[in-house]
Order: C-alpha cells, then sequence, then structure tokens
C-alpha cells in the first residue's frame, strides 16, 4: 500500500478552508516531485486509491525538522503561503511527503497525530 503524508502547522491562524487549500497545493506539488523522482511510487498510488492522511505539528521548527527528515528518503514538497488572503507572504504552512510505500512513511511520521 502507498501513502501521503501532509504534515500542517497548528500554530499558525488558518481557517479550515484555508487549510484545506494549503493540504491540497502539498498534494499536487508532492505528487508531480513524485513523478518526477519515483514515478514507480506515484503510479502505485494512483492505482491504490491516494491514500492521504493530514497530520499535525505545533511549530515551524518542528515542521522543518520533520521536512528535512522526509527529503532525504522521500519526495517532499514544501508549501509557502503567496500572502493573498490569511497568512503573510512566505509563511510556511505545510509540507507534503510521499506517496510512498506506507512502511517508509510510517517511519517518518508515525508518532504525528493527525489533524
Amino acid at each position: 500500500m502507498y501513502k501521503m503524508a501532509v504534515v500542517m502547522r497548528t500554530d499558525i491562524e488558518m481557517g479550515k478552508g484555508k487549510m484545506c487549500a494549503q493540504a491540497s497545493h502539498a498534494v499536487l506539488d508532492t505528487y508531480l516531485e513524485a513523478v518526477r523522482i519515483r514515478p514507480d511510487y506515484a503510479v502505485g498510488w494512483l492505482a491504490e486509491g491516494e491514500k492521504v492522511v493530514v497530520l499535525k505539528v505545533n511549530s515551524k521548527e518542528e515542521l522543518m525538522d520533520l521536512y528535512n527528515a522526509a527529503k532525504k528518503y522521500l519526495p517532499a514538497k514544501l508549501v509557502v503561503d503567496a500572502g493573498r488572503t490569511q497568512v503573510e507572504e512566505g509563511t510556511v504552512t505545510c509540507f507534503g511527503a510521499g506517496p510512498a510505500p506506507e512502511p517508509e512513511i510510517d517511519k517518518v511520521f508515525s508518532k504525528l497525530k493527525l489533524l
């Protein structure tokens, strides 16, 4: 089974719609990265129904530590907001990692709680 993880900051003010939009950016950007560097993962993920989990962290530092760990092993893309609505331009809101086999995703993210 393949899975993608989106890791979202909870320490910044974002409405539910904004969080959904940011997660959507993360999924699309990360999928395109997987197509580029791990097309086998991308194809497998699509074939299995595109499983995604959205997880939470409490700070930018925690998010960046996880992002830097994930990108060593997985397709991963950081989402930086354009600043047109609820947060300032340049705010790092979330990142996506995967798709990848579930054990590889779980190795990095198993301690996080669902958003």
